[in-house]
């Protein structure tokens, strides 16, 4: 059971925090207005945009502001017709015009740019300043020759522009600090500053990526100003639910006039309203200590040398920063901390009661976690109210499980940055890596967007749709195996498959890719798939479906073992990409294969386990377009393959379940109890849970079993999908209760929704084809043998982009072009006229016999190098299904051993009837070249051929089941796409 289904009846209660509309106000272009000698004071080292830079990244801040130099009033107001300014920094040595009357005319023309006047500090200067008109300065700091004093003014002005929308809307969080003396806050605010950005860089590891903990630093704590007691008295009562705590001298204004007990007044004020709310006095008068402790607030002295210390134990200990402690209230003890959320779900049930009753009563907690951002699970935590009755071992319970579905709420939709010391269960899909994801995980963390962003996909009762907890290992560790084992020289090489393999499974894994998957295999408890992502895999003109090796790994409890079998795994992945076959598959498709780059996506087996092998209930492939519609279904109603067990069934070929989703109950495979007797699945995959049975070689299919519906039936998972044909009666019985003959029918679902499959499909082909603009081929997975009171489970395991071939016109083919055709299909793929076809390949139709599919394979392969050495393209006609990896329905040829044709014909024979071969990615990879391909079936009325025509021609080449022949002059192939209509006219004499 997964974490997803044991909170999939939870009501979400979380809000998406919408850190990207935090701090939309920023300070881009400051401009400096000195002499040049006060420039050069404030560069002293180095330029000041260098220094400012520098103090961003080491604070790993973002958006460093471009410092403009002027020295004069004039050049001043030039620059400002010129270039958008934020704000205007102003000492004292301005040329043409003293600072003040500059500040005022600036105001005048431009009321939105903040000013500040930045001053050298001595006794002389305060008194200059006491008597000057400073009504259109926002501040005034002084220089005390640290550049940290820039950052903390840039910043300050940033928290004061954004907080009107960031603290009432998003729930970001303040800390007021009332202070008058410019001396002392000049000094103080950098020092606030640097712990505040500090702290807030270990609350960054509440994101799941690089991108995510970025983003979190916009919902630090922001620092607003008061220098007088009506100025806190307002910000306070603005921003009071959101405000972590207050940090105030003792004597400043207060209704127009110096007060020294303005503060205490302050303290009073709060405390009355809100006792609990953190307060810190600060002042140069050691006796107001006395006063602090009456008040029941903090106090520290000013002129302290332990100033920092004491202000970062306030911060950390009553504002919420760094570890959450515990204490004991009876003596003050600490009895535990945590440093982060997942540390305090960890730990939360050994906490003592009277320590959360205490804490809880206080909102500590509450408080904790919005300090870290946390907005959204922090006003879930607020409403969990506690007083003297309450029950805390409840609050507990509740507060464990609000954490729980929080941080699988918050994973739906990212991409962690795996952390072996972080990565738990509540991680679905991680990273290895910094490299490009590959073509096939791309797909997924595309799927698990969409399923996050639309509403339809979690309106599905009972159904849970998500995807498979993944981990990606990224083509950059593809690049440095590859490197660091220096094995480009035999991937590039003619060596056999084998010794490649042998090669790559001897070589050595990067730095820290074992541990990774030590801990991944610590904590999945599914077998895992290890399939192929590189970099040209699902792209939107030639995808690579199938061509690439993909293993399955039994789940073990020798984690080490498992770790290691999934290392093997990878290594014969990477492998893959040099075999015989994928070279030649990148040549049919003129890409260089020193330019692939292989990303591995490493994914939990979707199913259950029954005696001794493991297979979901149902797997399947679903395109959004219909290349083969029978009325009343429609090209753009798509079209879906299901089958019994793992997905190996449906894309390697074999026999499935064909179905519209908008007709589900039109299956033309259960027309007739022969029909279905026939046409219907006759045996499935399964995983094989020994461990021993994989091993590093060349076949992937390696621990995959083929089973008979027998065991299907004794296992209960055809009790969805399942009927019986009753042999006496001769009549097939939707469901497996009773005696009878086992047949794969989906009655259940498609007759009955017990499931609604045709409906999620229907969404998700939709909504796919929508966002990508172009159809879509998706895979999945659904295991139905779920407990009764979880959730049934459809899992997405692939999107990718379909060429259709149907959206534009080829040449119109007239009733006269299909009398006079060799060759006429109405059921065509391609378009347009190929008209350099001399050769034509064909299956013996009177000496075939399913039974040597093998042996043909091995006889056409021979025939398709020779043309392919010579360019020459060639027409390839056959019975039953191309590529199918079930030779009792078609021949198994893999894409390099027919890569040189040119046009492929799938037909059937009098007694020998298949589906085509929608569906496999032996098709998809044929439509995505644009190899034409024409389905017929003589015997039934579906189009025509002239099989004696081709016996008379010459035979090139002749083997025991293969003609080749060649005419003297190209045969003109026309297709309409639009129609799907083939004819391939008789070569000119």
């Amino acid at each position: 059971m997964s974490i997803e289904q044991k909170y999939y009846n939870v009501q979400n209660q979380f809000e998406e925090t919408a850190f990207d509309q935090l701090m939309q106000k920023r300070i881009h272009r400051v401009l400096l207005i000195c002499s040049s000698y006060d420039a050069f004071m404030l560069e002293e080292d180095g330029r000041i945009d260098e220094q400012i830079f520098n103090e961003y990244v080491s604070l790993s801040l973002r958006h460093p502001p471009q410092f403009i130099h002027v020295a004069s009033a004039e050049e001043a107001f030039e620059t400002l017709k010129t270039t958008k300014i934020d704000l205007v920094i102003t000492m004292l040595s301005v040329g043409g015009m003293d600072p003040f009357s500059l500040s005022k005319k600036i105001k005048d023309s431009y009321s939105n740019i903040p000013i500040v006047v930045l001053t050298p500090f001595s006794r002389e200067v305060s008194l200059y300043l006491s008597k000057e008109d400073t009504s259109a300065i926002d501040y005034v700091f002084c220089w005390l020759g640290n550049t940290d004093l820039l950052l903390a003014i840039i910043k300050l002005i940033e928290d004061n522009m954004n907080a009107p929308y960031d603290v009432p809307e998003i729930g970001v969080q303040t800390i007021l600090l009332v202070e008058d003396s410019v001396r002392f806050y000049s000094s103080y605010l950098p020092l606030i500053y640097k712990i505040l950005f500090k702290q807030s860089r270990k609350f960054m590891t509440e994101g799941l990526n690089a991108h995510q903990k970025m983003m979190r630093m916009r919902g630090r704590p922001k620092i607003l100003l008061a220098r007088t007691f009506e100025e806190a008295a307002s910000i306070y009562k603005k921003y009071n639910k959101n405000m972590l705590g207050i940090i105030s001298d003792v004597s400043f204004k207060h209704d127009g006039v110096k007060d020294s007990q303005a503060g205490v007044a302050l303290a009073k004020l709060v405390k009355k309203e809100n006792p609990y709310m953190p307060f810190l006095l600060q002042s140069s008068d050691q006796s107001i200590t006395q006063t602090a402790k009456e008040v029941k607030v903090g106090f520290i002295h000013k002129h302290s040398k332990f100033l920092l210390q004491e202000l970062k134990d306030f911060l950390n200990n009553y504002l919420a920063f760094g570890d959450f402690i515990f204490i004991n209230p009876a003596t003050g003890e600490e009895v535990n901390r945590v440093s982060d959320l997942r540390e305090l779900q960890d730990k939360l049930l050994s906490i003592p009661n009277e320590s959360l009753h205490y804490h809880f009563k206080r909102d500590h907690v509450s408080k904790w976690l919005t300090a870290r951002a946390l907005f959204s699970i922090a006003d879930v935590v607020k409403n969990l109210k506690v007083d003297d009755d309450s029950d805390i071992d409840q609050i507990k319970n509740d507060l464990f499980h609000i954490i729980a579905h929080f941080r699988m709420y918050k994973g739906r939709g990212i991409i962690a940055s795996f952390d072996s010391e972080r990565f738990d269960e509540y991680v679905n899909f991680a990273r290895i890596g910094e490299g490009s994801l590959g073509g096939k995980a791309r797909g997924l963390a595309f799927l698990s967007t969409l399923i996050k962003k639309y509403p339809v996909f979690k309106s599905f009762e009972d159904v849970l749709i998500s995807i498979p907890r993944t981990v990606v290992l990224g083509v950059d560790i593809f690049e440095a195996f590859m490197e660091n084992n220096n094995l480009y020289p035999i991937g590039l090489s003619e060596a056999p498959d084998e010794e490649i393999l042998k090669v790559f499974v001897a070589a050595k894994l990067p730095t820290g890719v074992e541990k990774s998957l030590l801990k991944l295999a610590q904590v999945v408890r599914k077998p895992i798939a290890v399939r192929s992502s590189s970099i040209l895999e699902d792209s939107h003109h030639q995808p690579f479906a199938g061509i690439y090796s993909t293993y399955m790994i039994a789940h073990n409890q020798d984690c080490e073992q498992m770790a290691k079998q999934m290392g093997d795994a990878i290594k014969c992945v990477y492998a893959s990409v040099y075999f015989k076959s994928s070279k030649a598959y990148m040549a049919s498709t003129l890409n260089l294969i020193d330019e692939e780059r292989m990303g591995i996506v490493l994914q939990e087996i979707v199913g259950q386990e029954h005696e001794n092998r493991f297979y979901p209930t149902f797997s399947g492939v679903a395109r959004s377009v219909n290349f083969y519609p029978i009325p009343p279904e429609k090209s753009e109603e798509g079209i879906v393959n299901v089958a019994l067990g793992l997905g190996k069934h449906i894309v390697d070929g074999g026999t499935s379940l064909r179905f519209s989703p908008k007709y589900p109950q039109k299956v033309i495979q259960l027309s007739s109890p022969d029909m279905t007797i026939r046409e219907t699945q006759k045996t499935f995959y399964a995983l094989d849970l020994d461990a021993s049975t994989f091993s590093p070689v060349v076949d992937d299919g390696i621990n995959i079993r083929k089973h008979d519906l027998s065991a299907a039936l004794k296992d209960g998972s055809m009790r969805w999908i399942g009927s019986l044909l009753d042999m006496q009666n001769y009549v097939v019985r939707d469901g497996t209760m009773g005696e009878g003959y086992p047949l794969v029918t989906f009655a259940n679902i498609l007759k009955y929704d017990v499931f609604p499959l045709a409906q999620i499909v229907k969404e998700i082909l939709e909504t796919g084809q929508k966002e990508m603009n172009q159809p879509v081929e998706i895979e999945f997975a659904v295991d139905l043998q779920t407990p009764d009171d979880m959730p049934s489970v459809f899992y997405l395991l692939q999107i990718r982009p379909i060429v259709d071939s149907r959206t534009s016109l080829g040449p119109a083919i007239t009733v006269e072009d299909s009398e006079n055709a060799f060759l006429y299909s109405e059921s065509a793929l391609g378009n347009g006229t190929i008209n350099e076809i001399k050769d034509i390949v064909y299956i013996k139709p009177e000496d075939f016999k399913p039974a040597n599919n093998p042996a043909i394979a091995r006889e056409i392969e021979s025939i398709n190098d020779l043309l392919q050495k010579s360019n020459r393209p060639y027409l390839l006609i056959g019975p039953g299904r191309w590529g199918s990896q079930d030779p009792w329905l078609g021949v198994p040829v893999k894409w390099p051993q027919i890569c040189g044709a040119r046009a492929i014909v799938e037909m059937g024979l009098e007694n020998y009837h298949v589906e085509p071969s929608q569906g496999t990615h032996f098709f998809q990879n044929l439509t995505s070249l644009r190899v034409a391909y024409i389905y017929l079936n003589t015997h039934l009325g579906q189009g025509k051929m002239d099989i004696e025509w081709l016996n008379e021609q010459k035979a090139e080449k002749e083997t025991t089941h293969i003609r080749h022949v060649r005419t003297i002059s190209p045969l003109v192939l026309n297709i309409d796409g639009k129609e799907g209509k083939a004819a391939m006219l008789y070569p000119k004499e």
